[in-house]
């Protein structure tokens, strides 16, 4: 996983490596964007950073997104934190990290149920033992798809009040 911020127009913008990190690992959602047959096909999805290379995004078992992974599994995955419209100043004070992935399907079983662990830790701290119970009844019908990040890299524009 590469931070590479050289393609980033505005260099006096960027988020530090620390920073997009933090993003990462504390982003409500992220959209991920994919091809679909030559159309553009991004969505909000729910996701967890295993805190190394990999975020990973569960879903139906059938779909569109799974459709668009398993034929072209270079992905994009953008991740925004808080922003804050500033009208008087006409402009938005935000935070963002876009990752270039390759996206993985048909996970062995564990690497699953660990997947599903990681996003009840992030979305339900401290119910962990009744979500792996949910986990549990639901696994038959639950996708996971892995997301290795390639290359990432973070921007943002801080303004002052």
């Amino acid at each position: 996983m590469i931070y590479d911020n050289s393609g980033v127009r505005r260099q006096d913008r960027l988020l530090t490596e620390a920073e997009a990190r933090g993003l990462l690992a504390a982003g409500e959602y992220g959209v991920l964007s994919m091809c679909d047959g030559g159309k553009a096909y991004g969505i909000p999805v729910s996701y967890a950073w295993d805190g190394n290379e990999s975020l990973y995004i569960h879903c139906a078992p059938e779909g569109r997104k799974l459709r668009c992974v398993a034929a072209s599994p270079r992905v994009s995955f953008c991740v925004t934190g808080p922003t804050r419209v500033v009208p008087e100043r006409f402009t938005t004070a935000y935070e963002s990290v876009i990752a270039e992935c390759e996206a993985h399907l048909g996970l062995p079983e564990a690497e699953r149920m660990r997947a599903l662990e990681l996003i009840v830790a992030k979305y339900a701290p401290g119910l962990e033992a009744v979500g792996r119970k949910y986990a549990e009844k639901s696994f038959h019908r639950t996708q996971i798809i892995r997301l290795d990040i390639r290359t990432f890299s973070g921007k943002c524009k801080r303004v002052a009040l």
